[in-house]
């Protein structure tokens, strides 16, 4: 088979206008928690999308780890790669794409820091062999073998034994502050619907896409 020929139909759900909600954070709510009840494969990752401080662009995969009406939140080294293109330029897109139910929602907005007292919070949450694994690896760097990886993680394994692992002063959380959200539901003949909500001074408005 070819790759044109890889197709399917969408014809599972709908988008309408009126049963939308008026708040996309809500909506995102609703569409996230039907994710979980879909048992979606990791419902929480979503493409990161950034601009390197030479202006080109990358998308990595990375999870979610909250949201409110502020916006959505992960962590990672601050050092690595996406964390100097957000130094350099601290807008991003995020993109949730969840093929059970033939949906995404893109959310493109200015990033910044979460403050240390929540990047502790949710550090301290971590299984402890992630705790460590944050301090072992130089992410983004390079490193002459994998040995190298597996030595500083036995190195500093017994380091903390006995003790809590600290936040490393490099890694905390990011938060995406949502300017733009589009919700995309596939519908047959490629006729889907696209619900993209702005943020304006006075709240958020609401108009529908062609496909």
């Amino acid at each position: 088979m070819s790759l044109a020929d890889l197709r399917r139909e969408y014809r599972n759900h709908v988008l309408t206008d009126h049963d939308a909600a008026a708040d996309p954070i809500a909506q995102f709510r609703l569409w996230f928690d039907e994710a979980l009840q879909a048992e979606s494969l990791e419902a929480n990752a979503m493409t990161l999308a950034t601009v390197s401080p030479a202006g080109d662009p990358a998308a990595r995969t990375v999870l979610l780890k909250g949201f409110d009406d502020d916006g959505f939140v992960f962590f990672t080294n601050y050092e690595s790669a996406k964390g100097a293109a957000l130094t350099a330029r601290p807008r991003a897109c995020l993109l949730f794409f969840w093929r059970e139910l033939e949906r995404q929602v893109r959310i493109t907005g200015d990033v910044s820091r979460v403050s240390r007292e929540e990047s502790a919070e949710y550090f301290g949450s971590r299984p402890r062999e992630s705790q460590i694994g944050a301090w072992v690896s130089p992410q983004s760097r390079p490193i002459p073998h994998r040995g190298v990886l597996e030595e500083n993680y036995e190195s500093l394994t017994a380091q903390y034994e006995g003790g809590p692992v600290p936040v490393p002063p490099f890694w905390g959380g990011y938060r995406v502050a949502p300017g733009l959200v589009e919700f995309w539901q596939g519908r047959p003949s490629r006729l889907h619907d696209r619900l993209l909500y702005t943020r304006t001074p006075t709240g958020w408005t609401r108009v529908r896409l062609a496909p």
